[in-house]
């Protein structure tokens, strides 16, 4: 009798489990993972548009949101279906090595220099990154550093290395953290920063540092979306990718980028071709 239960009980499991492993799977068919940088996140674009895109497709959206090195690192890892990033030489990168592919443009929107509204630096006003960062490099002035390998931070390294110089010891913080978390440290610390326009927009009441240094053309700070190639690692959501890269770069994604508007003002630009 005992030894007839147990039977019967392996082939009831046997049964559900047979039924349940096509369910996960089409359950998982239904997520997306997109990594992306934490100025999508920090200014509400991906709140605000993430919505109207699952409705559509049906699909959940699981947001992780890094700097981009970090979020490349994670298709890399194939930890996500999809990336939309802003580091143009290492998205290159990371398609030219398979790890990636159909990458699209979706949007731009700008760098600024932000600090304190008393400015010591004395950069107000000027339409010249590298001689701002030259200047606060002279200053007795902070600079806080995101340090994480970010689309920002990357391209902040390159401006102190055509400025020939950059603050001297403990001037320099790298912070190793989101923009949000540098502007707010930046406002504690009456420090200066190189944040992305959409995030500083988010940041501005809470911080109330000032923009100082903008409009230089090497300020310029486009996005692209990029799918993880399946033919990498097991498990990718291609299919769900695809949707997303569609659906962002279609002309019903374009425009509900560029009708985000937060306090009236367009933070992002659409650049889909």
């Amino acid at each position: 009798m005992h030894r007839r239960s147990i039977l019967r009980f392996v082939a009831c499991l046997t049964a559900c489990l047979t039924v349940a492993a096509p369910c996960a799977r089409a359950q998982s068919g239904h997520v997306l993972r997109l990594s992306t940088t934490t100025s999508t996140e920090n200014s509400g674009l991906l709140g605000y548009l993430l919505p109207a895109f699952e409705a559509q497709s049906g699909l959940k959206v699981n947001v992780i949101s890094v700097g981009t090195g970090k979020a490349l690192e994670l298709g890399k890892n194939g930890d996500v279906d999809v990336t939309l990033v802003h580091a143009r030489k290492l998205e290159d990168k990371f398609v030219a090595e398979g790890w990636g592919i159909d990458r699209h443009d979706v949007m731009y929107n700008d760098f600024i220099i932000a600090g304190p509204v008393a400015d010591p630096a004395g950069v107000k006003g000027s339409h010249d990154v590298i001689a701002a960062f030259r200047k606060i490099a002279a200053a007795n002035v902070k600079f806080i550093s995101r340090g994480d390998n970010s689309g920002t931070d990357v391209m902040e390294k390159g401006y102190w290395q055509q400025a020939g110089t950059k603050p001297a010891g403990a001037n320099y913080v790298s912070a190793g953290l989101g923009m949000g978390e540098v502007l707010n440290m930046a406002a504690e610390m009456g420090a200066y920063t190189l944040t992305d326009r959409a995030t500083y927009g988010a940041y501005k009441a809470k911080t109330g540092l000032a923009i100082l240094v903008e409009g230089d053309k090497r300020m310029f700070n486009p996005y692209g979306i990029i799918a993880v190639n399946p033919a990498k690692h097991q498990g990718i959501n291609y299919q769900g990718a695809t949707a997303l890269i569609g659906w962002i770069t279609s002309p019903a994604g374009q425009a509900k980028i560029a009708s985000f508007k937060p306090e009236g003002e367009q933070l992002f630009f659409p650049s889909a071709k």
